[in-house]
């Protein structure tokens, strides 16, 4: 049986480093690991040079060590494949294994992760690598899984050397087959760019303005996403070969221009996360919005969209910094338990913390970890003793699974495009902030759920309501699958800039919203963005009054059975319908002309009947995070507190601690950065 997400326990572990410590260290840490809760720790992903020191020239005593005393201690242990800092004898001898900048300069050795993964060369040592890693190790009863590189698409999503060149019109040539079809597809004709052969194409470059064809841009970062996959892909079919049955096959990080779905699905047993709410907390003020830290639990919800049950490799323990980047405070007394349960509570059962020691030597000295530089007894470590105590009472919640009646719809095609257009990314980026902050503050347990070749109508039926706030990209097969879920009484809501393009990115000549014009109803006969001189575009629902923030579409019902609910109230447009409901078989499509902003939001929340949920059972301040786990009929209502200040809570329905066992309800007190479970 797997050792971690097994349905059985929540579990805890940490990152550990034996080759940033000496020898006599590594018992005095493990034995001290394993009285604190720490059960698995990671090891090995930056460790290249200690397995091949020098080209061909291996050598396993390092780890064998290291593994054996794990085991005889009773610790588990994560191995990563070491691919992420390829060492310095291969950088200097095989210059073509770097990425470059799109300048074509080489990013040179000193970092992490400036290779390539197109690069032939470097493609044959990570195989060399991880096959001699796995046939040695994988069979060592201390380990119980793997991971794959480090944070893949980190640092740079982006690949410019000769070989992603290469690459790309061997991909490209595999997508169009001939060059005709790909100068249809990218709209050649435009300024001139029609390609007569595929030698005279190449990854982006830079150019006048920096302009870009946004086609060929949008292909570039499919390929991209291609590129990784099969990176991850090579290694976890090696490492499959090896691995003891239940041993899992994992990644950590989520990071663009990557279909973590498909790579999941395609690679990996779950993907993990590396969650650092202190981001919010920058000296400098850059990492500041209104949800602060708790605007993790958005990362959080994304994770879940692919691993129902995930797991935390890099989870906040101390001041975050690099010695040339990033500034943030210690975490305060409690918030390292809070952060945790903010992980559990939107579906992780295993979190394993960055770091336990924090290093003294490198670029993250100022990373730290449970453990400051000295190793002495800390508030930190006093704290996770006191948070394993609490996490062996929530064994029976491992395994269950996070409940939302609510769900945003996404894919990557949109996600993408919205990247590299300013229209898209300008309304894409207000709706979706928008939309998660007012169900956080409305305490509504939200979704968001994946537009994918796989996805059923199984999928979507589960959600009362489903927001796809801007499919700039539509195409048929989804359309298809949204009419279904609205047929079947579904409540799906729509917002300004839908249906006009196709998958290349191209627009569409046909009366707006294109092909999601039958299902809403709409006609949109005119659009713009809000003028910046003119004061804020209100809408008028049946007396209720909104905001159209950022971009107006112009609507009129398509035909009887589309009714127009809300009107513009002010501007040249004043009186012309913005929010149109169409009833289609037993559901309701909404079309709404501007973006969703908060208030917005919030408001579609509550006419169609969705938010605060569970408002019969518990009145919350708006400082706390609600989110509720179910697992066999049983829910465990997770409530966390944000502020350091206390704050009254009212249960009104009788509920029991998890933590205690005692009855809450009535008026009952969480202290500032507390959390509770009940049930």
């Amino acid at each position: 049986m797997r050792e971690l997400l097994n349905g059985k326990k929540i579990v805890l572990g940490a990152c550990y480093y034996p080759e940033h410590w000496e020898r006599e260290d590594w018992e005095t840490d493990l034995k001290q690991m394993l009285a604190s809760g720490i059960e698995v720790i990671r090891i090995a992903e930056f460790a290249w040079s200690k397995i091949e020191p020098r080209e061909g020239e291996y050598t396993f005593t390092f780890f064998d060590e290291f593994l054996e005393l794990a085991h005889r201690c009773g610790m588990k242990v994560i191995f990563g494949t070491p691919t992420a800092t390829p060492p310095a004898w291969l950088t200097n001898q095989y210059p073509e294994v770097l990425n470059a900048d799109m300048d074509g300069n080489l990013y040179r050795h000193g970092a992490r992760r400036h290779y390539n993964y197109n690069s032939a060369k470097y493609q044959d040592f990570c195989k060399n690598i991880v096959e001699k890693i796995a046939s040695h190790y994988a069979g060592h009863p201390a380990i119980i899984g793997w991971q794959i590189d480090n944070e893949i698409n980190c640092e740079t999503d982006v690949f410019y050397s000769e070989s992603d060149t290469y690459a790309f019109r061997q991909f490209l040539k595999a997508k169009y087959h001939n060059i005709e079809e790909l100068n249809q597809a990218w709209g050649t004709v435009f300024w001139n760019q029609t390609y007569t052969s595929w030698n005279e194409i190449y990854v982006p470059r830079k150019t006048i303005g920096d302009s870009t064809n946004p086609h060929e841009v949008l292909d570039y970062i499919r390929f991209v996403s291609h590129s990784a996959r099969n990176f991850v892909k090579m290694q976890a079919d090696i490492i499959r070969k090896y691995k003891k049955e239940g041993d899992f096959i994992t990644t950590n990080g989520l990071f663009s221009n990557l279909d973590n779905h498909s790579m999941t699905k395609e690679s990996l047993d779950f993907i993990t996360y590396d969650s650092y709410p202190n981001f919010a907390y920058f000296v400098d003020g850059s990492g500041l919005s209104g949800l602060r830290d708790r605007k993790w639990s958005q990362n959080l919800t994304e994770v879940r969209s692919i691993s129902p049950i995930f797991g935390i490799m890099e989870q906040q323990t101390g001041a975050n910094g690099w010695n040339s980047k990033m500034e943030a405070c210690t975490p305060r007394p409690g918030q390292m338990s809070l952060w945790s349960m903010q992980s559990i509570a939107h579906g992780a059962d295993y979190v394993g913390y960055f770091r336990w020691r924090t290093c003294t030597v490198g670029t993250e000295i100022y990373w730290h970890g449970i453990l400051d530089y000295s190793g002495r007894e800390n508030r930190r470590l006093r704290e996770l003793r006191e948070f394993s105590k609490i996490l062996e009472k929530l064994s029976e919640l491992a395994g269950s699974t996070y409940l939302a009646q609510v769900g945003v719809l996404q894919d990557y095609d949109n996600l993408w495009d919205a990247r590299l257009d300013r229209w898209h990314r300008r309304v894409e980026e207000v709706s979706r902030e928008g939309i998660f902050t007012a169900a956080q503050l409305s305490h509504t347990p939200l979704d968001y759920v994946y537009l994918q070749d796989s996805s059923s109508l199984e999928d979507l039926m589960k959600y009362r309501v489903l927001f796809y706030p801007h499919a700039v990209i539509l195409t048929e097969e989804r359309m298809a699958l949204l009419e279904a879920y609205v047929d079947q009484g579904g409540i799906l809501v729509m917002g300004c800039r839908t249906g006009y393009k196709d998958l290349t990115g191209r627009c569409t000549r046909a009366y707006l919203p294109g092909l999601a014009a039958k299902l809403t109803g709409t006609d949109v006969i005119e659009y713009t963005f809000a003028a910046p001189e003119e004061e804020k575009v209100w809408v008028d629902w049946e007396g209720t009054k909104l905001e159209a923030a950022v971009f107006h579409d112009l609507l009129a019902p398509l035909d009887g059975n589309a009714q127009v609910l809300g009107v513009y109230s002010n501007s040249y447009f004043a009186g012309t319908p913005a929010l149109i409901c169409n009833s289609f078989g037993k559901g309701t499509a909404y079309y709404f002309g501007g973006t969703f902003t908060k208030e917005v939001a919030e408001q579609f929340l509550d006419k169609l009947g969705v938010k605060n949920p569970y408002q019969e059972i518990f009145e919350l301040p708006a400082c706390c995070e609600l989110a509720v786990r179910e697992k066999d009929g049983q829910s465990y209502y997770f409530i966390l507190n944000y502020s350091k200040e206390a704050v009254t809570l009212q249960v009104k329905e009788k509920r029991i601690n998890i933590y205690t066992g005692e009855e809450w309800q009535g008026s009952c007190l969480l202290e500032g950065y507390g959390t509770v479970v009940l049930k």
